[in-house]
């Protein structure tokens, strides 16, 4: 019992001595240093199997087809690209109409008149005239009424024409709730025909470009179209694709639409300018590309808020100097320009970059092979800088 005791102290000092002892941290110190700087490869296996080298292949093949053709020639990935589109839009709309007898030109129907990349082509109007502040019956047949209780539902209300007073009283369509505000109050439930001739309104776009990476800008028709060209010229997406000029009804007729029924209610219209440029090639094969979609087709199938309207009013003052008004209920197709652009020009870093993917997904930076033999493993063949270890095991 004593002797076993003085062992297990002896060898608790000696694990002690080992452990906290300078002299013998340094060689494993040494060791973590060497192995740390030492450069291992990996060994390569090739079995002589005809099927598997098929798979193989195969696969090698698929891997080349799938960076030659689609990360190099489609997606160009040894270019760099900039989608930091700069542009400028600006419009001008040309047409004369008639609507509730009479005239109406781009300074009536086309708000606002700053030929910006959104504005509205009015196609209907309802028209109020002469409203003075005061106090007058609700045109609305939801706010009839036989006492003045049945008014006070509508205190605070903010759907109306004005500030519901609670009181009930007599109007031309029988008993209304009154209200204070520009009277008389609106009434747009009247039936009103559209300007028709809407439809052989043109649409003129002028968009100039620029990719800030390349330093290059570019308009959507060329320079070298004249006058007179412009003047004649419609676009039409096979025959004259650079013409920058657009015809309502083509448009509405591009994104499926009829004019009739977008003319009653209004609506939204975007016109799509999408520069895709390769600046490898030549700049002036930088060109646009047009395309129309309704932006608020979602909303068609609703019950409620279908098309597109705004208000509007235009103020006067009588010879008493009181103000009054004549208000405007305005139906219209808004057109929102939209421009998305990329360019993309080759360059070094993209490319290598691909290269090296291309070249690590096929196995071609291999350096060392074993050859399988149906009894083994069997002669190696070795490539600098390469190193087979001895895989013998030790006898016991």
């Amino acid at each position: 019992m004593q002797n076993t005791l003085i062992a297990v102290a002896v060898s608790h000092i000696d694990t002690c001595t080992h452990t906290h002892n300078p002299a013998l941290r340094m060689p494993k110190i040494w060791a973590f240093i060497t192995d740390f700087f030492t450069y291992e490869t990996t060994k390569s296996v090739v079995v002589k199997s005809r099927s598997v080298g098929i798979i193989n292949r195969v696969i090698q093949l698929l891997i080349i087809i799938y960076f030659l053709c689609w990360v190099f020639i489609h997606e160009k990935a040894y270019q760099v690209r900039d989608s930091g589109i700069e542009s400028s839009v600006m419009t001008k709309v040309k047409g004369f109409g008639y609507h509730n007898n009479r005239v109406m030109d781009v300074a009536d129907y086309v708000a606002p008149t700053q030929g910006a990349a959104v504005f509205c082509i009015i196609t209907k109007l309802i028209i109020t005239e002469n409203q003075f502040q005061g106090f007058c019956p609700e045109s609305e047949s939801k706010y009839k009424c036989d006492t003045d209780e049945e008014c006070d539902k509508y205190l605070g209300s903010s759907t109306g024409n004005g500030i519901i007073t609670g009181a009930c009283v007599n109007s031309s369509k029988g008993r209304r709730c009154e209200m204070e505000g520009w009277c008389l109050a609106e009434d747009d439930k009247v039936n009103m025909q559209p300007m028709m001739e809407v439809e052989n309104f043109t649409i003129f776009i002028k968009n100039s470009i620029r990719f800030p990476m390349f330093n290059v800008t570019r308009g959507n028709f060329p320079s070298s179209l004249n006058a007179t060209y412009i003047r004649s010229c419609t676009y039409d997406p096979e025959h004259n694709l650079h013409c920058p000029i657009f015809k309502v009804g083509e448009v509405l007729r591009y994104t499926g639409q009829n004019f009739s029924t977008i003319a009653q209610t209004g609506g939204e219209i975007a016109i799509n300018i999408e520069w895709q440029c390769n600046l490898d090639e030549s700049e002036e094969r930088c060109e646009p590309h047009y395309s129309f979609t309704r932006l608020d087709a979602v909303f068609q199938k609703n019950g409620i808020s279908k098309g597109y309207n705004f208000r509007f009013a235009k103020y006067y003052k009588n010879e008493n100097g009181t103000e009054f008004r004549t208000l405007h209920k305005a139906y219209a197709i808004r057109f929102d320009i939209l421009v998305t652009g990329l360019a993309g020009k080759f360059n070094t870093v993209p490319t290598l970059i691909n290269v090296v993917a291309a070249f690590t997904s096929v196995g071609l930076l291999q350096s060392c092979s074993i050859t399988a033999t149906p009894h083994g493993l069997g002669s190696g063949e070795c490539r600098e800088p390469c190193v087979i270890r001895n895989m013998t095991q030790p006898s016991l």
